[in-house]
């Protein structure tokens, strides 16, 4: 017989429970409290311990801790069952044979009907065996009925996957049964270099000329140091704007399109306004219609304005690539 299958589309809000956002705040707790273990444990040697079982048994009580709040983490698979009924007692050791092959991306709930008969009504579990799933605090039925391992993987992987889609949910591997790797801890921020944070400060309090000599310090150093690269180049592109008038300069650069001088001027205040692909796009044409020195100002130019914005911005690439046709 095959399940009856029923999609992530089903889910539905579960009245009695807290807000979601609980329950995921709480989960967060959790894996930082876990993160926190690991670190110790890196630090003296001793073993980390997992974070809880892959299948356990639930009752009313515990349902809301045990089940609820933990979906906001993993999900929780419900299997409601009863002793003596054997379609049910088939599919229980399918179940736990899963739960520890997918090893935490999922955790199975035993949920004896014949002790939990109001948590049973609540769900209307009408037949045995059902399988349910809780995600992030919302219930999402699965199947009804005897079903194979084959049936019961694949709904498995739909409910793992929906849950990353839906939710952000995805449980971590070997988290709970302690095989995955140990936490790592967060990494250690590189030391502040001076050198580079005064000329960052000078930058930040407009003094321009003296950031420029800080960060062309820095340079002297280390050549090829690309936060100062780009420091030096934002820099330079604030003072040479510094006066300038706006309107004037367009002016002169709409009447005079030979005026390399123009151009370069009108294209440092389309970058400093944020016009990047303007900017670009009026040296690219200022190189097209020069020749000789003036042509290679315009380029050397280009390229300092490619430095303030950053080589792997796509602006940049798709500037670099009309700059060469442009170029040969």
């Amino acid at each position: 017989m095959q399940p009856r299958n029923m999609s992530m589309r089903g889910a539905v809000d579960l009245a009695a429970v807290k807000a979601a956002a609980e329950a995921a705040q709480k989960a967060e707790q959790n894996r930082a409290a876990r993160a926190r273990q690991a670190q110790e444990a890196g630090d003296d040697g001793a073993a980390v311990p997992p974070a809880g079982p892959l299948v356990f048994d639930v009752d009313e009580a515990g349902f809301e801790e045990q089940v609820v709040q933990l979906s906001a983490e993993v999900p929780v698979v419900l299997n409601f069952w009863a002793e003596g009924y054997a379609p049910a007692e088939q599919l229980n050791p399918v179940l736990v044979q899963l739960a520890e092959e997918y090893d935490g991306r999922f955790v199975l709930a035993m949920v004896d009907i014949r002790v939990n008969q109001q948590l049973a009504r609540q769900l209307q579990i009408r037949d045995l065996p059902t399988v349910l799933a809780v995600v992030a605090g919302q219930l999402v039925p699965l199947f009804e009925g005897p079903a194979g391992e084959a049936d019961v993987r694949q709904l498995l992987d739909s409910l793992i996957a929906g849950a990353e889609e839906r939710f952000g949910i995805a449980g971590e591997v070997g988290a709970r049964s302690g095989s995955g790797a140990p936490a790592q801890a967060a990494p250690v921020e590189p030391p502040v270099d001076p050198a580079l944070a005064a000329a960052h400060q000078a930058l930040d309090q407009g003094d321009l000329g003296g950031a420029i000599q800080a960060y062309r310090n820095v340079l002297s150093d280390r050549p090829a140091d690309v936060e100062a690269k780009v420091g030096l180049a934002q820099a330079e592109l604030l003072q040479r704007v510094r006066g300038v008038d706006p309107q004037a300069a367009r002016t002169a650069a709409a009447d005079r399109p030979a005026d390399v001088e123009a151009q370069l001027t009108a294209a440092d205040l389309d970058l400093v306004g944020g016009h990047v692909e303007d900017a670009f796009a009026r040296l690219v044409d200022t190189v097209g219609r020069t020749a000789g020195a003036d042509r290679d100002r315009a380029r050397t130019h280009l390229l300092s304005l490619f430095e303030v914005i950053g080589a792997d911005d796509p602006r940049v690439v798709k500037a670099r690539g009309a700059l060469a046709r442009r170029l040969f």
